[in-house]
């Protein structure tokens, strides 16, 4: 497989921009509740765009799915479980402190026990740490923590600068502290999707030896994954519809309103989906042995892209000039982690010394 540090954190980027902004559409969404205009999203972004980009890239994911062992079927359905647990939270979370606080949080929290937990479990931490590649890695992980705290940390200051009246007016049910709570939760639980990854190896072999481009091996996977997603979130969401009785908002008269609707919440789901679409090529790219790393490149470019929005959005506005440095300081934190994290993939995994 061809290792290419500088395209995957490309890659990455792109993810990270389709993350950072796949809410953005669902913001224009009128007269639905939070949960009826989340799992239509969901069915977009977890079940249809999944099936038709595996279809186009990978010959038969049918057969190349339902031929691998049980055992990872069930690891990597499980993980997509528990991730769409955080799925839900991870809504809810931006739903209380809006997209640039709510993401900043949440995928702090994300980063940290993503990029790290898997080399823990694999007994890699401390031989990756010796060489200068890994040092430089794991230097690059620290700077994106640094950062995504900077970005939270301005997020707390924004909260102080704004009266109430101006905070709600851009996030009408705003709360610090249930949003933090269900952000702590979402990062956590969010993580599951690099385990799920980790354990859905078998599948993108079999893929690969299927026939499929080396750069697409994950998109059988992805399938498997955001079906246990899909059906944590439905579960959810469905229930919610049932005890606020807004069950109806899927059958309003279907006029340019309910048509307008629909289409920003396949959007919104269509941009979704492309955030693992490029993590699972890019990740392909960053080579096997700093492939972990791809999770904390992966919440830097959505904690920057996520931040640009919530300034377009107006969720800064009226906001002192130490509290925007404070966030600019954040984004320009984390673009450099990027370049660490680029750059010490690119060194190899040579022996300190040597």
């Amino acid at each position: 497989m061809e290792i290419n540090p500088m395209l995957g954190v490309i890659l990455h980027a792109i993810g990270g921009f389709a993350a950072g902004s796949f809410y953005a559409p669902l913001k224009r969404v009128k007269g639905w509740a939070w949960e009826s205009y989340w799992i239509v999203m969901g069915l977009a972004a977890w079940i249809i765009t999944p099936w038709v980009v595996a279809i186009i890239t990978t010959p038969n994911p049918m057969d190349t799915i339902l031929g691998t062992d049980s055992k990872t079927l069930g690891l990597t359905f499980m993980f997509g479980v528990l991730w769409g647990i955080g799925g839900v939270t991870f809504g809810l979370t931006m739903r209380y402190l809006g997209i640039a606080l709510g993401v900043a949080v949440a995928l702090g929290c994300c980063a940290v026990f993503g990029t790290l937990m898997p080399p823990i479990v694999e007994g890699r931490l401390i031989e990756l740490a010796q060489t200068p590649s890994g040092m430089t890695v794991f230097a690059g992980v620290f700077v994106c923590v640094l950062g995504i705290a900077l970005c939270g940390w301005a997020g707390v200051i924004k909260e102080r600068d704004l009266a109430e009246d101006s905070q709600t007016d851009a996030i009408p049910e705003f709360s610090l502290v249930k949003g933090f709570i269900v952000a702590v939760i979402c990062g956590v639980l969010s993580a599951c999707f690099a385990f799920g990854l980790a354990a859905a190896v078998p599948i993108a072999e079999r893929s690969v030896e299927g026939g499929t481009d080396s750069l697409f091996a994950n998109n059988a996977a992805l399938c498997v994954i955001l079906l246990g997603g899909f059906l944590t979130n439905f579960l959810w969401c469905i229930g919610l519809n049932i005890k606020n009785k807004t069950g109806g908002d899927y059958f309003q008269k279907l006029d340019l309103r309910q048509t307008i609707n629909y289409g920003l919440c396949a959007l919104g789901g269509f941009i979704w989906y492309n955030q693992f679409f490029f993590y699972g090529m890019g990740s392909t790219r960053m080579g096997k042995e700093f492939e972990f790393a791809s999770w904390s490149l992966h919440m830097a470019f959505i904690i920057i892209f996520s931040n640009i929005w919530g300034l377009v959005l107006g969720e800064w506005k009226g906001c002192h000039k130490k509290t925007l440095y404070a966030v600019l300081l954040g984004l320009a934190v984390l673009i450099g982690s990027t370049i660490i994290i680029g750059y010490g993939n690119s060194l190899g995994g040579a022996p300190a010394g040597h």
